[in-house]
């Protein structure tokens, strides 16, 4: 223990350290990529991603030109859903509009639409939805049939559609009625950002990490000041410590920055403990400096770390569950989702943050995740031995 103090209290280590962040501070580009464009990528990510669909454009064609209709139509274009978009007269005028994409979906109201209503009769109302964009028809069908499940229940309270069924006593003592009561745990209100957000914040820290940290490792070499710097009285491990430990401390403040992001901008509710959060932020930036830091190890330029990260990171990208459920994911690509830090990081965070989980809950995903830091930081401090020497 005292041994360990001395090395991270040395004078040597103390002035590489001061040399490492004098040297970030004259590199404004890397000041940038480290803090405001992870910032920006977490709020323009999270918004492009939502799976929430809104303001649909929608067409009419009303063959009834009728109150009753005109309800309708109201109805559908009211809500945050659609949005009026335009009165068509016939089918292929409508069609047209959905083929150019001027349109997203249409309604076509019957002539007899009102007088069905009156009559008690079932009115079918057309829906055309464009389907290129299949999760986007869907969620559009589903808007369509809730709006139109709330239009009728109104049309029961004003006397349409009135049904009653008489029902023999015996009848009621011999059979009862299943209801389903649904109740949303932990997000009452359905809101899709707090999933998109809390997965591509431990997206951001691995990715952004590890670009960094290779970018700046294969400068620095074919800069020639790693020859310079093995010229000085610095150990091995000190010169290893003093290029890890400013881009930790840069890459922890852009935690604290999107921390806040999470919180102002989507409401990310925060039941849990901040050192639960913390803790696990820190260990996935290390695992991403150690992914950084092994491929600036196998690479000889900044072109050719940036091209073994294209084939690195949609891997773990796609391996994630950060933007879609990990269970959605095919089973031959269940081995990576397992040892997969962003993954373990995204449960950490939205447990912690959502659920209030604890330490006591998530040890399993800190477990994996500091396994597969400490490999990842051991093989960086391998390799880089094996170069300096």
């Amino acid at each position: 223990m005292k041994k360990l103090a001395q090395f991270f209290l040395s004078y040597r280590l103390r002035a590489l350290l001061r040399k490492e962040f004098a040297q970030m501070r004259r590199d404004r580009r890397l000041i940038m990529s480290l803090c405001v464009f992870p910032t920006m990528q977490l709020l323009l990510f999270t918004l492009v991603l939502n799976a929430t669909v809104s303001n649909l454009k929608l067409g009419i064609i009303d063959d009834s030109r009728t109150p009753e209709s005109r309800g309708l139509t109201s109805t559908l274009t009211e809500s945050k859903s659609f949005k009026l978009a335009g009165y068509y007269y016939s089918t292929e005028k409508l069609g047209d509009a959905i083929s150019r994409g001027d349109v997203d979906a249409g309604v076509i109201i019957p002539f007899t639409y009102a007088k069905d209503l009156q009559r008690g009769h079932p009115v079918t109302v057309q829906l055309l939805l464009n389907a290129m964009n299949a999760n986007t028809a869907a969620i559009a069908q589903g808007y369509a049939e809730g709006v139109i499940g709330t239009y009728n229940a109104t049309l029961e309270q004003g006397g349409l559609h009135a049904k009653f069924l008489q029902i023999p006593v015996s009848d009621i003592s011999r059979r009862g009625v299943a209801r389903l009561s649904g109740a949303y745990l932990y997000n009452p209100g359905l809101v899709a950002s707090w999933f998109v957000v809390t997965g591509i914040f431990g997206l951001l820290l691995v990715m952004n990490g590890a670009m960094v940290a290779s970018t700046s490792m294969v400068k620095e070499r074919e800069a020639g000041t790693i020859e310079q710097l093995l010229m000085s009285p610095a150990g091995t491990y000190e010169i290893i410590v003093a290029k890890i430990a400013p881009l930790f401390l840069v890459l922890f403040v852009m935690v604290a920055f999107a921390i806040t992001l999470i919180k102002i901008a989507f409401d990310v509710p925060f039941q849990g403990s901040i050192f639960t959060l913390l803790s696990g932020s820190a260990l996935c930036v290390l695992a991403g400096i150690g992914i950084g830091t092994v491929i600036a190890t196998f690479t000889h330029s900044a072109f050719q770390a940036q091209l073994t990260s294209f084939f690195v990171n949609p891997l773990f990208t796609t391996a994630s569950g950060a933007i879609t459920p990990a269970e959605a994911i095919p089973n031959w690509l269940q081995p990576l989702v397992k040892i997969n830090p962003i993954r373990h990081f995204s449960v950490i965070a939205r447990s912690s943050m959502i659920k209030g989980s604890g330490l006591e809950t998530l040890w399993p995903n800190f477990l994996v995740l500091s396994i597969f830091a400490f490999i990842m930081v051991s093989a960086s401090v391998w390799r880089f031995r094996k170069q300096l020497s």
